[in-house]
């Protein structure tokens, strides 16, 4: 049985995507991050980076229980335990990876920080809402002309790298992106959108969603971006 500690982001949607496309057995345990939750004891044993998504699986390698934080070595790490959605060898591995790479590297942290400064930051600060929607333009530009080249990220199969930018381009708007300049985009995202398992997966948690402005106050700030998420545990 895999436990899967969460809250309803995009990071913890291509766990539950993966979950659920793999067919393997699951709990969830939530992580309210805007209670503070990711900074009890608890769940620092299973992500000392106080950071969700994490996993812990019972039946890990050599049948001995395994935890894995960062969402993107949890893709890999399912994808290498059933043997799906992550090539093998080859180029195509490379692919994969490659494209993964660019959403943990890039396009999450850009989009997060584009999202941030245009919709939860207290003040609005003009050039960072330029530099990151901007920025995330780009991103979206560059996923564009992929995609004109082939039909998923990876090439010609659907994979882990398109299950980890798939939630994050599912809230372009709020990274200031139209879908008229990213026609393959709208495409690709319209396609992997119609998968069973993903609109299983992305039942996660869903009755605990809320746009930032909804949940944004002081004693909320303070936990995501302010003082108690900068103290030493």
């Amino acid at each position: 049985m895999i436990t899967l500690h969460a809250w309803p982001t995009p990071n913890a949607h291509k766990i539950s995507i993966m979950l659920e496309e793999c067919g393997l057995d699951y709990e969830v345990v939530p992580v309210d991050i805007t209670a503070g939750d990711q900074f009890s004891p608890e769940f620092l044993k299973v992500s000392p980076n106080n950071r969700m998504p994490a996993i812990m699986d019972s039946d890990g390698p050599d049948g001995e229980p395994v935890s894995v934080f960062e969402s993107g070595a949890i893709l890999i790490y399912l994808a290498e335990k059933t043997g799906k959605f992550l090539p093998g060898s080859g180029a195509a591995r490379v692919r994969t990876l490659e494209w993964l790479m660019f959403q943990m590297a890039n396009l999450g942290p850009v989009a997060g920080h584009a999202q941030h400064f245009r919709d939860a930051a207290p003040e609005r600060v003009p050039y960072a809402i330029d530099r990151f929607t901007d920025e995330a333009g780009r991103l979206y530009g560059v996923m564009n002309r992929r995609l004109g080249e082939a039909p998923y990220l990876a090439g010609e199969d659907y994979s882990i790298a398109d299950m980890a930018c798939w939630p994050w381009v599912r809230l372009h708007r709020w990274h200031g992106q139209p879908w008229e300049p990213f026609p393959n985009v709208k495409r690709w995202f319209d396609e992997i959108s119609a998968r069973d398992a993903v609109q299983a997966g992305m039942k996660l948690l869903a009755e605990y969603r809320a746009k930032p402005k909804d949940v944004l106050n002081e004693k909320t700030r303070d936990i995501l971006f302010g003082r108690s998420q900068f103290e030493r545990r």
